[in-house]
């Protein structure tokens, strides 16, 4: 690492039952989890009137499914950012802040020097350090207990780019970390791993997993993969060899978040309804404000939406139903598989469409899950707005699970 990324030394988790690691148990106040943590009593309507000024209006087209925005776009940086995902409009919006002198420094995760794929929460001091921070990484990682060192080192004004768990805990404890100026950038997130867990993965998808330099899930129903010497290869989602994972590959608590697009962040960037470019939320007006820091290096358009996602959402709960445990069942013969994922890129859900589906199935899964494994937490873990999700797919609260 550089002198402009540091990485400090952090203390141990402490031990929890559903937890992601987002770094609050690392703190000096290792008890803040119980009031900070997502999964256990997670109060949307509130903290989105906090951040936004306003809690999500479901007759907004849209918000619903996405949570309070201003503005909702595909976008792309006119010239991509070598080593980045996609294009790099996360990093370099950090990077501009920087630049700006409008934060002292970037709270994000860089990779392990010793393996690519692992994350490593650093401090960003200097705009040149975020090129170090390009690219995807998987894992857990405590990104919020980089708060004490932070403020330790005389940083005021901050920049945080996190995950939905990550920017929930952050939110609830906002008011007590005294800072002058918060910027939240934040990435969609539907199911995180271990590396080790990733590494078997990848070591699934090709006979040389180390020459894998570059994977992403794209809205297209395809994992792109890129490689050393320069190839590429894309992957349908039904040919993923997902049956071939342990059933605990994605833990209980990726399999149960009820927050996909980050609601709480100032600008949410993601995929899902970029049809092949990114996706942006802004959601307030520091989110405008870090969106016109971009100028014209940014290119943007419409989103558009196509298809029908009800019988994708109705297959995706049928499988999960289904579901021993763990990861939805996939029993489609093979011969079929190369067809139906050829007619999904066609006819299926695309663009914000797919969104919508993603959204949805995720909300399925919350519900099924939570009454599988943990019956109890159902009632404080799922918001009001999850069950208008899920209730076109006959899903509703038993009374033993309303709020």
């Amino acid at each position: 690492m550089s002198t402009a990324v540091q990485v400090p030394v952090l203390g141990p988790a402490a031990p929890r039952g559903l937890c992601t690691d987002c770094g609050v148990s690392r703190m000096v106040d290792a008890k803040a989890c119980g009031r900070a943590c997502q999964f256990i009593a997670p109060d949307y309507a509130v903290l989105e009137a906090r951040v936004h000024g306003r809690a999500r209006d479901p007759a907004r087209p849209d918000e619903l499914h996405f949570g309070p925005f201003r503005q909702m776009l595909r976008a792309r940086l006119a010239q991509p950012l070598p080593g980045a995902q996609w294009t790099g409009i996360t990093t370099r919006l950090a990077e501009k802040l920087l630049k700006a002198g409008a934060v002292d420094a970037v709270l994000t995760m860089a990779p392990d020097p010793e393996d690519k794929w692992r994350p490593v929460p650093v401090l960003v001091t200097k705009p040149e350090g975020m090129a170090q921070c390009r690219g995807m990484r998987m894992g857990y990682a405590p990104l919020l207990a980089l708060l004490e060192p932070a403020r330790a080192a005389g940083y005021r004004r901050l920049a945080i780019i996190g995950i939905p768990c990550q920017v929930h805990a952050l939110r609830v404890l906002e008011a007590e970390l005294g800072l002058e100026r918060l910027y939240v950038i934040g990435t969609p997130c539907s199911d995180n791993t271990t590396t080790e867990n990733f590494h078997q993965f990848l070591a699934l998808l090709d006979a040389d997993p180390d020459s894998i330099t570059y994977l992403e899930f794209r809205a297209d129903f395809m994992v792109e993969l890129r490689f050393t010497d320069g190839r590429v290869r894309e992957i349908p989602f039904l040919k993923l060899p997902i049956s071939q994972l342990p059933g605990d590959f994605f833990p209980l608590t990726c399999r149960t978040c009820v927050d996909y697009t980050n609601v709480l962040a100032d600008i949410t960037v993601g995929y899902m309804g970029g049809q092949g470019e990114q996706w942006l939320l802004v959601r307030n007006a520091r989110g405008a404000e870090l969106l016109a820091l971009l100028g014209d290096e940014v290119v943007t358009s419409t989103p558009g939406s196509a298809g029908k996602r009800a019988g994708a959402v109705r297959g995706f709960l049928a499988n999960t139903e289904r579901a021993a445990g763990g990861l939805p069942l996939r029993r489609m013969p093979d011969f079929l598989r190369g067809i139906v994922g050829w007619l999904m890129r066609r006819i299926g859900p695309r663009g914000l469409e797919f969104a919508r589906a993603r959204v949805e199935m995720k909300a399925v899964e919350s519900v099924l899950h939570l009454r599988r494994s943990l019956p109890a937490r159902v009632k404080n873990m799922v918001p009001p707005h999850l069950w208008a999700l899920v209730a076109p797919y006959g899903l509703a609260p038993k009374d033993d699970e309303r709020r």
